[in-house]
């Protein structure tokens, strides 16, 4: 009697399967990687600039926790680069993947506090209108729609089970 292959999906093997993972896994690394540099790049310059000394404490702060984390992001979406570097040649890929793929992540929810700090210290210098708390949330739940609400929904229902 031949038992029947019960697997959907593609017929590959596990190194084939960490090898297409990955080079999915460094394209979207490299979107996100764009994002962070190009506001990290910027929030570096802020602090050279005359209006930051102006800049009331609390703005300051924002400002400090603001770079703090657009560092923290870069760091964890330039790691699965480092880890795949350091570990190329081991026969570890599939355990390279699963690390990297969780950096991304990490990588990503630091990239949307970095937005939301950057976001609300531009709109407290900007306007000191009260409604900026609300702006800044309504963006931060258009984020989390985005990134995390639609691709959880779509896992959930179009997963075979």
């Amino acid at each position: 009697m031949v038992e029947e292959d019960t697997r959907t999906g593609r017929d590959e093997s596990e190194e084939e399967r960490a090898d297409r993972r990955w080079a999915e896994l460094i394209q979207e690394v490299r979107v996100a990687q764009m994002g962070v540099q190009i506001l990290f790049g910027f929030l570096l310059t802020v602090v050279f600039t005359p209006k930051y000394a102006t800049l009331e404490d609390t703005d300051q702060t924002i400002y400090i926790v603001t770079v703090v984390l657009g560092a923290c992001a870069t760091g964890a979406l330039i790691g699965p680069v480092s880890l795949h570097r350091l570990v190329s040649g081991r026969k570890v890929k599939p355990q390279a993947v699963h690390w990297a793929s969780r950096l991304t992540f990490v990588g990503l929810l630091l990239l949307l506090a970095t937005t939301t700090a950057s976001l609300l210290l531009i709109l407290r210098v900007a306007t000191h209108d009260d409604y900026v708390p609300w702006l800044v949330a309504g963006v931060v739940g258009w984020y989390l729609l985005c990134w995390f609400v639609l691709p959880a929904w779509t896992r959930y229902r179009y997963t075979t089970r």
